[in-house]
């Protein structure tokens, strides 16, 4: 599932030639995705300018001058492709713009999702309004982060893939933070020190943004709006490296499963 990286890999490469222009034809080519489309999403957005582009979690907001807010969420290998030059049974929604640029949102697995809230009240929805603070605000942190686990005796991986705790963080940022942070994926939640706390949002911030900039990680279906791939995949320390060797103490990788999630770490460096 695109994580943070990928979301915001993707906000920023349909930013360029939609902010500011309208939207001239949707072409919709089935009637859902988890859900249904809008059933008013043409009418609503033909003809309207975007007039910003935003990121909450793992979810895309697209700003129009009619005071809608189109939200999009990539599910499981959702994308979002500037000018896609071949078709696929899979390109679910076209947009094009006025000046004839289309973006092709393509889904091979459908559990990607689009639909409206009012501009300004996006938090009231049931999909924000308990959705934890951005990992890449001041919002997050150390106290913030130790009020939230101190009853929570699961493990700190899986607390950290829950979408009210912090937004955006997926299983693969998950391992690589915890690595970068010597804490085992094991560790009761409550466990956690505020010191410890501390060092993994560093972690946690740093690791996301080096993955933004790098164009997110493509090991399935993430690309970028070019079409091209992201590449931090080739800078991952610990996810979907079982068995090989550990950087730092040469122990071997290994992986458990955590939740119904695949979780790799190095027991000798994280403790």
């Amino acid at each position: 599932m695109p994580e943070l990286p990928e979301v915001e890999t993707a906000k920023n490469g349909i930013t360029p030639p939609l902010l500011g222009k309208a939207i001239q034809s949707i072409t919709i080519n089935r009637p859902n995705l988890r859900i249904p489309f809008p059933k008013n999403m043409k009418q609503s957005l033909e003809g309207q300018k975007c007039i910003n582009l935003r990121r909450r979690g793992k979810y895309i907001w697209i700003d129009f001058e009619n005071n809608l807010t189109l939200v999009i969420h990539l599910g499981m290998s959702g994308s979002l492709t500037i000018d896609k030059t071949t078709s696929s049974p899979h390109d679910h929604v076209v947009f094009t713009i006025q000046d004839g640029t289309t973006i092709t949102y393509n889904d091979p697995r459908r559990f990607g999702m689009m639909f409206f809230v009012e501009t300004g009240k996006e938090h009231n929805h049931k999909a924000f309004l308990n959705m934890g603070p951005e990992p890449l605000s001041n919002d997050l942190n150390a106290i913030y982060l130790i009020q939230k686990l101190i009853n929570k005796k699961s493990p700190i991986k899986t607390a950290l893939l829950d979408q009210s705790i912090v937004a955006g963080i997926g299983n693969i940022y998950a391992c690589e933070a915890l690595y970068r942070a010597n804490i085992s994926p094991l560790r009761p939640s409550n466990d956690i020190t505020e010191e410890e706390a501390t060092e993994l949002i560093i972690y946690i911030r740093d690791i996301l943004n080096e993955a933004i900039i790098s164009g997110g990680s493509s090991l399935r279906d993430h690309r970028q709006a070019d079409g091209t791939l992201g590449y931090f995949q080739h800078t991952f320390d610990v996810y979907d490296r079982e068995g090989q060797t550990c950087k730092i103490t040469g122990d071997k990788i290994i992986r458990i499963t955590q939740s119904g999630r695949s979780t790799f770490y190095c027991p000798e460096k994280q403790m």
